[in-house]
């Protein structure tokens, strides 16, 4: 029983990730490492990335790598990323807000300027 609740909750999400990404034109995809630990931060991450019609942000909690697919005539990688940072979570390209990053939930925070070290090597 709790095998097939997995499969039908994984089956929903990719159903509901290939809806979203139907709707978004001017379709472009890049890979961002972003700074994080759990669940928790998977939802902030993910939450302050999307929107709707524009970006569709996916956080993998194991390898840190975000999947963000967004409109190229409405936004970029760099405005995602920049929104990402100001909810407490560092990428590749801009540091996270001290601000939030203190808000965030003590399981949350990350060691910080990692992400920044591993791009650099």
């Amino acid at each position: 029983m709790k095998s097939l609740k997995k499969i039908m909750t994984a089956t929903f999400v990719l159903l509901s990730m290939l809806s979203i990404n139907a709707q978004i034109k001017n379709k472009k995809t890049a890979n961002v490492k972003i700074a994080g630990n759990c669940e928790m931060c998977k939802k902030t991450i993910e939450t302050a990335g999307n929107i709707k019609k524009t970006a569709m942000v996916n956080w993998n909690v194991d390898s840190k790598i975000a999947q963000i697919t967004y409109d190229s005539s409405k936004t970029n990688p760099e405005e995602i990323l920049k929104r990402i940072a100001d909810a407490g979570y560092e990428n590749e390209e801009f540091a996270a807000n001290d601000k939030q990053y203190n808000q965030l939930h003590s399981c949350c925070q990350y060691d910080r300027n990692t992400i920044k070290k591993e791009a650099k090597k």
